[in-house]
């Protein structure tokens, strides 16, 4: 198993970012295009990506430092819902915040896809929290393990 481990600076307070982990529809302006999700510790956690379904659920919420999740995709067999970890850390900068994810549980295969990944929507989540319209997402795992 492998593990990935990030972080990015983002100019807004935690409790902005923390809104974009929590609310449907702050969500899909960065991750996806669909979400069903109940951010309560055991609720769902349901998003349908340009290119994957994840599904996993809340493990914890602890507003507005730190949001984990369990993740998986749909079809992936070595990777099926619920199978690995995510965990946002927020911390408060001078400037706004400091996100740190670290992606746990993953399958040797799949780590360098979910790097790429996870810097296409950290990205994604970075121009949403500013105000900015990420648009069209269409990026693809398929492209990056190709």
């Amino acid at each position: 198993m492998a593990d990935f481990a990030t972080s990015i600076d983002i100019e807004a307070p935690p409790e902005v970012v923390f809104a974009h982990l929590v609310d449907a529809e702050r969500m899909v302006t960065w991750l996806g295009k669909r979400a069903d999700i109940d951010p309560t510790p055991g609720g769902a956690f349901a998003v349908e990506l340009h290119a994957a379904q994840v599904r996993g659920e809340y493990l914890e919420v602890e507003p507005p430092h730190r949001v984990v999740i369990s993740w998986g995709m749909l079809g992936i067999d070595d990777l099926p819902p619920g199978a690995s970890r995510v965990e946002f850390t927020l911390t408060p900068t001078a400037t706004g915040t400091t996100l740190r994810l670290v992606h746990t549980g993953l399958p040797d295969r799949a780590a360098s896809t979910h790097a790429a990944g996870w810097a296409n929507y950290l990205g994604r989540l970075r121009s949403a929290v500013a105000g900015g319209v990420p648009g069209v997402d269409a990026w693809s795992p398929r492209a990056t393990s190709a």
